[in-house]
């Protein structure tokens, strides 16, 4: 019975972890009930999905109608959408379960994803560390930053690529052990049968890799960018499994890691990843009046020649999806408050998401001016910890080679570096959502760093700084969670919050 409270007692953590962040995230969700920054996209394109298959068009300054309870005014007309539906659809279930005039109904979904986003982490924490107290301090690190708070309170499709990006890498980590596991299975019973393998075997059936592509589908049906995902990790298993045949002295290693496994590795992720987009967008395929639906059966515009024969169908789609990359590559449309993706790691530039100023009598202001304020800004003392930690895992992969250290800042890679070939485009610093797990992870290894272990001479003065460090970062989410949910302050506790000029 000692040893089951023990167990229980373990896992106490965790399950604290995932209260705070559901109190954090859903503790007056509904407020405000006004459309924020780009849920004036989402939420309405979500519910006209819901109800015609397809995004559709509303009327001009539909935005206070909506809000004010008008939630079935859209057409029948098409509206241009950049984006796949699965984000949308997510935001349209809980729209559905909760109603459309509701602000709970518009972000319940996001906020849920956020509070499973904590989950998940810790789970990669647990399996990534061995620990189950790194695990709570990472989740718990994930649970009280404000870019984490914001982005699952706000109906935007960033957490959604977040989550599913995770669940990838949750399951590309799991495939490593099975598949060096089942990798020196195979050469053993090569080798005691009297054959000397001088490439090893392929290994199709991956059961964790397709879990991968499956995931990193999803991603990209929310948005393009978990493309990404699907690229940088499709290269990391073929860069593991080459490791894999070196350390088991496989002598054309290389080249059986390039032209025998990797193609296998590219069957089992690629085409899950490309069937599961396709088939996010379902509703535009079954329904007749999507946008460009019916373009290539327009005079003159559908294919000729060797492509002829491919569908009309097949041919509009296609379409659309060169006109949705067009668009992506040449927006640049000036925002105030775009950030260069170079500035994104040290917060330069935080996303303004609402912000309503107030004098005293008017909406229950009680000084003499006051402040409502969403703002996409993390909580400083962490992330700019996590910037160190990041360089400072840089420098361990470079000294030590440790495969925990690549795997995490394969994460980094999978989600920033993208955007680095996108400086001039109109992008914000929320978009760093993708990448946040990541940073959570590097700074969770280095203050295990900064701990030590029960053996180490320096073990109680480094779990005294790592207390002091969650202490004074739990006491800045606190002071900064009012600008984070709209809570109404006075002026000058807003003004209290601009530590950089550009954070105005």
């Amino acid at each position: 019975m000692l040893l089951t409270l023990r167990h229980h007692a373990r896992w106490a953590g965790p399950v604290a972890v995932t209260l705070l962040a559901a109190v954090l995230r859903l503790w007056n969700l509904g407020s405000p009930h006004h459309l924020v920054f780009d849920e004036t996209y989402y939420v309405k394109d979500a519910w006209s999905l819901w109800g015609n298959g397809y995004e559709s068009a509303w009327p001009e300054n539909a935005n206070p109608l909506f809000e004010a309870g008008q939630t079935a005014i859209f057409g029948t007309d098409p509206s241009f959408v950049v984006h796949p539906p699965l984000g949308k659809w997510l935001i349209a279930l809980g729209m559905a379960a909760l109603g459309a005039d509701s602000s709970w109904g518009w972000r319940i979904s996001t906020a849920v994803i956020g509070i499973l986003a904590v989950v998940l982490l810790m789970l990669i924490a647990r399996k990534l560390f061995g620990s189950v107290a790194l695990a709570t301090l990472a989740g718990f690190l994930l649970a009280i930053d404000g870019n984490a708070i914001v982005m699952s309170r706000v109906a935007l499709l960033d957490n959604s690529v977040m989550f599913f990006g995770l669940l990838g890498f949750g399951a590309v980590l799991l495939d490593r052990q099975w598949h060096a596991t089942r990798l020196a299975v195979r050469l053993a019973e090569q080798r005691a049968a009297g054959k000397q393998p001088g490439w090893g075997p392929a290994l199709w059936w991956r059961p964790w890799l397709l879990g991968a592509g499956l995931a990193f589908g999803l991603c990209s049906s929310v948005k393009w960018s978990g493309f990404y995902f699907l690229a940088a990790f499709g290269v990391y298993v073929v860069v593991v499994d080459a490791l894999a045949r070196r350390r088991e002295g496989l002598p054309f290693w290389l080249s059986a890691a390039l032209l025998k496994q990797a193609p296998a590795t590219f069957l089992t992720m690629v085409p899950i990843a490309a069937a599961t987009l396709i088939v996010s967008w379902t509703g535009w395929f079954i329904t007749s009046n999507g946008f460009y639906r019916h373009w290539a059966d327009q005079p003159g515009t559908a294919w000729t020649g060797a492509l002829a024969w491919v569908p009309h169908t097949v041919q509009s789609f296609w379409h659309y999806q060169v006109a949705i990359y067009q668009y992506h590559v040449g927006l640049s449309t000036p925002h105030p408050y775009q950030a260069n993706p170079l500035t994104w790691l040290f917060m330069i530039r935080p996303t303004s998401m609402y912000y309503v100023g107030t004098t005293a009598g008017q909406g229950g202001c009680t000084f003499d001016s006051c402040s409502e304020a969403i703002t996409g800004l993390g909580n400083p003392l962490i992330w700019w910890a996590a910037d160190i930690a990041l360089f400072y895992l840089v420098y361990r992969l470079v000294r030590y080679r440790e495969w925990r250290v690549g795997l995490i800042l394969m994460g980094i890679v999978a989600a920033y570096l993208p955007w680095l070939m996108y400086l001039h485009r109109t992008v914000f610093e929320f978009y760093s959502i993708a990448f946040e797990p990541y940073l959570i992870l590097a700074l969770t290894l280095a203050l295990a760093r900064v701990m030590g272990t029960p053996t180490d001479a320096r073990w109680p003065v480094g779990i005294r700084l790592v207390f002091v460090f969650v202490v004074m970062a739990t006491l800045i989410t606190a002071f900064f969670y009012p600008l984070w949910t709209g809570l109404q302050t006075p002026f000058w506790y807003w003004q209290l919050h601009i530590w950089l000029p550009s954070w105005r």
